[in-house]
């Protein structure tokens, strides 16, 4: 079988099976399988494959048709521009936090702090706590998770884009290992993309959703416990002046919004899609 047939064939059973991107998740895959681009697919679509690249192809297909995300799959996802190892352990990195993070950079650069510091509560792959880094040379930061898995994870993608020397990764949860290991110490900005997802809406999430960590989706009743839990710790670690930055759901700003009454200010802000997508508070 050839390339072209191949895509072809995993395209249409992707699509039988409910898909929702079965071209582009077909084409992904047999890009992994031959360690090669999606146009190099095109390019050489008469291209035989041999017997060990079609079955791996195909075990692919059959786990993705069972609704298996294409980033497990292949081991690795895009964001802001760098490549991050993903696995089952870790929620896989998504467009919308990348509005976090440019936000974070921008309230960084404007602070003109010399050697600023930032905390990334809930790390996860070190998406957040990554990107900062690689664009803010000068910047420091503590990286927290309550998974040593997922801080396994994270330690390699900082090593693999080179700035495992300025992250110090922290076993714990939310801010207290912060708080226990660096009593006094106030950050410039805090990031949080914690578990947002109220609990009742946990069924009605798509079939791959569902196959990435479930404590990492879950924010309870209405999807707010951890930030109710985060904000009073936020307000004892935070410069004056500080941010904290958390990333919610549609439908959660004015709730969200409310959660920090104590704080000079806090703003909304709506991702390209026009939905709710992070709140910034400064203290």
């Amino acid at each position: 079988m050839d390339i072209k047939t191949a895509l072809a064939t995993a395209r249409a059973f992707l699509q039988e099976k409910e898909i929702e991107t079965p071209r582009l998740d077909a084409e992904v895959l047999l890009a992994h399988v031959l360690r090669c681009s999606r146009a190099g697919l095109y390019a050489n679509s008469h291209r035989q494959l041999n017997e060990n690249e079609l079955n791996r192809y195909k075990k692919l297909v059959e786990k993705r048709a069972c609704g298996q995300p294409v980033a497990y799959l292949v081991g690795h996802k895009e964001f802001m521009g760098l490549d991050f190892t993903v696995s089952p352990a870790v929620l896989i990195p998504r467009p919308d936090t990348e509005l976090l993070v440019e936000t974070a950079v921008s309230l960084l650069k404007k602070s003109g702090a010399a050697e600023p510091l930032a905390v990334d509560v809930g790390t996860g792959s070190g998406a957040i706590a990554v990107s900062l880094a690689h664009f803010i040379p000068e910047l420091h930061v503590l990286a927290v998770d309550v998974s040593e898995d997922a801080l396994a994870a994270a330690r390699q993608n900082a090593r693999l884009h080179g700035v495992e020397n300025r992250i110090k990764f922290l076993h714990g949860n939310l801010l207290e290992p912060v708080m226990e290991q660096y009593p006094g110490l106030k950050a410039d900005i805090i990031c949080a993309n914690l578990p947002y997802v109220p609990s009742g809406d946990i069924p009605q999430l798509a079939r791959e959703v569902k196959n990435e960590p479930i404590t990492a989706l879950d924010g309870g009743p209405d999807g707010l416990d951890f930030y109710r839990q985060l904000v009073p710790q936020a307000e004892k670690t935070i410069k004056p002046g500080g941010s904290l930055l958390i990333e919610i759901g549609p439908g959660q700003g004015k709730p969200a919004l409310e959660l920090f009454n104590n704080w000079s200010e806090a703003e909304l802000y709506h991702d390209l899609g026009g939905r709710e997508r992070l709140v910034a508070a400064q203290l």
